[in-house]
């Protein structure tokens, strides 16, 4: 959205002057100075001054011009400027009931390293859990060379009800432990900044940056993994709700007095389409397998389901219908341009089959223009980890930004 320049030099306005210019610096790639200030309503005087002070700050550098073809234009190419990658070495992190991933980008947001390690069991304390990350934290940076000390910030996703400007856990089905303050137990341990989110928050500003959602600025990421999450981006920005229990999609009810949820209460989405309730209903109905990864539970269940087991495609039906109707509640609450239903369950396509998918257009308020456009997308780990690292990069931005005003 456009700001217009305001003629008040407050420190705060200022700040918000230099976060702005880096912003479409960093969304644009690589952009001249004329540029910026056409984009941001910035008048170019203020434009100079403030790259100017990025620049000395390390922060972006000025790209050697280039004369593109085509362009007669008389005079010296124009120099552009660009996020100056080395200014600063970031982690993001993603824990699952199952590992513990990490990739390592520098301040453009290029992957550097990535690096996985066993969770020792799905859910662990607050205390296992910030051990376990200073440790693979100091191995994922010594693949490269450097050490933690070299880190100028962490991103951290995690499933569950996070209050994210306080780093504060109120419940997450990693942990044991509920209302951690899980931000203040890290940087104790590793003097850094920490930036703490929902997983699925993370995903969508993964989806943002860097996947299906760049140029959208209002869209809804649904992830399908052990639970159910969803991320909100409204106006370019993630929305989290006041308590940081907003977005909560996989614990809105679908039934009343339903099946048990992980959460302890009764008739969420989750207990119908989370792989933990797939592989439930596959026990009472006596298609499990023992002695076999849930993973392997899970892809077998599917596997009979296509090959015509009525009992298993029962299972999987019954989900569909659930995950529409969630879907179909999404699209009358929100109205959202696009859905994108992402994370490693999209390798089944019950989830998105084409009777899933009617079944939401019908479910729908009618009115004579399309339905919300719904893209899947499949990834893994790695992908959740590299939201976490964009969110660290925000953190990271603002901490710099702040230090100039203060330096100077």
């Amino acid at each position: 959205m456009v700001k217009t320049e305001r003629p008040n030099g407050s420190s705060e306005q200022r700040d918000n002057g230099r976060q702005q210019v880096i912003g479409v610096i960093r969304h644009a790639g690589k952009i001249a100075r004329i540029d910026i200030a056409q984009e941001t309503g910035v008048s170019p005087a203020t434009v100079t001054a403030i790259t100017s002070d990025l620049i000395q700050a390390n922060l972006i550098e000025e790209v050697a011009p280039t004369a593109s073809k085509g362009d007669t234009r008389r005079g010296r190419p124009r120099v552009a400027l660009k996020i100056r990658g080395a200014a600063h070495l970031i982690a993001g992190i993603k824990i699952s009931n199952k590992s513990i991933t990490i990739t390592l980008v520098d301040f453009e947001g290029t992957t550097l390293s990535e690096h996985e390690a066993p969770m020792p069991k799905p859910k662990v304390s607050s205390a296992e859990l910030v051990r376990l990350v200073c440790d693979t934290l100091k191995t994922a940076t010594g693949e490269i060379g450097r050490t933690v000390q070299d880190l100028s910030g962490v991103g951290l996703g995690v499933a569950g009800i996070i209050d994210a400007p306080r780093g504060f856990v109120h419940w997450s089905p990693s942990l044991t432990d509920r209302n951690v303050e899980l931000r203040a137990q890290l940087e104790d341990l590793i003097d850094l900044p920490f930036f703490i989110d929902n997983d699925a928050n993370l995903v969508a500003k993964a989806e943002q940056l860097f996947g299906k959602g760049r140029n959208v600025s209002d869209f809804i990421v649904v992830t399908i993994e052990h639970g159910v999450g969803m991320g909100i981006v409204i106006n370019d920005q993630v929305y989290r709700g006041t308590r940081g229990c907003g977005a909560e999609f996989g614990h809105t009810k679908v039934q009343l007095d339903g099946a048990l949820c992980r959460c302890g209460q009764r008739g969420c989405l989750e207990a119908y389409v989370a792989d933990y309730a797939l592989l439930r209903e596959a026990d009472i109905s006596s298609l499990a397998q023992e002695r076999i990864s849930s993973e392997k539970q899970l892809n077998a269940l599917f596997e009979d389901a296509k090959a015509g087991n009525q009992t298993a495609q029962s299972i999987f039906h019954r989900a569909g219908r659930m995950f529409a109707m969630g879907l179909a509640n999404i699209v009358n609450i929100f109205d959202p341009k696009l859905i994108i239903l992402s994370g490693e369950r999209m390798q089944f396509d019950y989830l998105y089959a084409d009777e899933v998918l009617n079944s939401i257009k019908n479910s729908v308020v009618q009115v004579d223009v399309p339905p919300p456009e719904i893209l899947i997308h499949k990834w893994g780990d790695l992908m959740w980890a590299k939201g976490a690292a964009a969110y660290a990069i925000e953190g990271v931005t603002e901490n710099a930004v702040r230090q100039i005003a203060s330096n100077a």
